[in-house]
C-alpha cells in the first residue's frame, strides 16, 4: 500500500500518528480526512509550486492557440492579456512560440522541475525586449544581404 493509498483521520494529527503523516507529506502526499468528512492533501510546496506553474502555463498555450486558430487573428493588447509582452511577434513568431511553450510545458512536468519552461519564457522574453526598440528591431529584423565577411588573423602573443 502506497502512502496515497493511506487516508489518516484528524485525530491522527495528535497521536504518534503524525510523524507518519508528515513522512508520508515529505515523500509526495499525506491524505487527511477531516471531522466534517472533508478531503484534505499535504504535499511538498515544490511540487505545489510546479502544479500552479504547470496550470498557468498551459491555460495561457490553449487561450493562445484558440487565438491563433482564428483566420483572421490580429493580436491585440487586451486580447493577449498577461501575454501582452508576446504583442511585437507577428503570428508566425507566435505560432513558434507556442509549439515551443508547449514543449517546455511537457519537458517541465515530465522532469517535475520549470527549468526548461523558465528558460524558454525567458528566452522570448529577452527577445521581446529586444524588439521593442525600434532601432534593434531593424538591425534584427533586416532583409537582404549579409555584408562580403573576410577573415581576422589572431593578434600576436595571444594563446590558442
Amino acid at each position: 500500500m502506497s502512502s496515497g493509498d493511506v487516508i489518516f483521520q484528524s485525530t491522527d494529527l495528535a497521536t504518534q500518528r503524525r510523524t507518519e503523516f508528515l513522512d508520508a507529506a515529505r515523500s509526495g502526499m499525506a491524505r487527511l480526512r477531516d471531522k466534517d468528512g472533508t478531503s484534505l492533501v499535504m504535499l511538498p510546496e515544490r511540487h505545489l509550486q510546479l502544479l500552479e506553474e504547470l496550470r498557468k502555463w498551459s491555460s495561457a498555450h490553449l487561450r493562445l492557440d484558440r487565438m491563433l486558430a482564428r483566420p483572421d487573428f490580429k493580436p491585440t493588447v487586451q486580447e493577449l492579456g498577461d501575454l501582452a509582452w508576446l504583442r511585437v511577434f507577428d503570428c508566425d513568431d507566435l505560432r513558434e512560440f507556442a509549439d515551443e511553450l508547449n514543449e517546455a510545458i511537457v519537458a517541465a512536468d515530465s522532469d517535475s522541475d520549470t527549468a526548461v519552461l523558465d528558460a524558454c519564457l525567458n528566452a522570448w522574453r529577452v527577445t521581446a525586449r529586444q524588439l521593442e526598440d525600434p532601432l534593434r528591431r531593424n538591425i534584427l529584423l533586416k532583409k537582404g544581404t549579409v555584408p562580403d565577411l573576410i577573415g581576422a588573423l589572431r593578434p600576436e602573443g595571444e594563446l590558442e
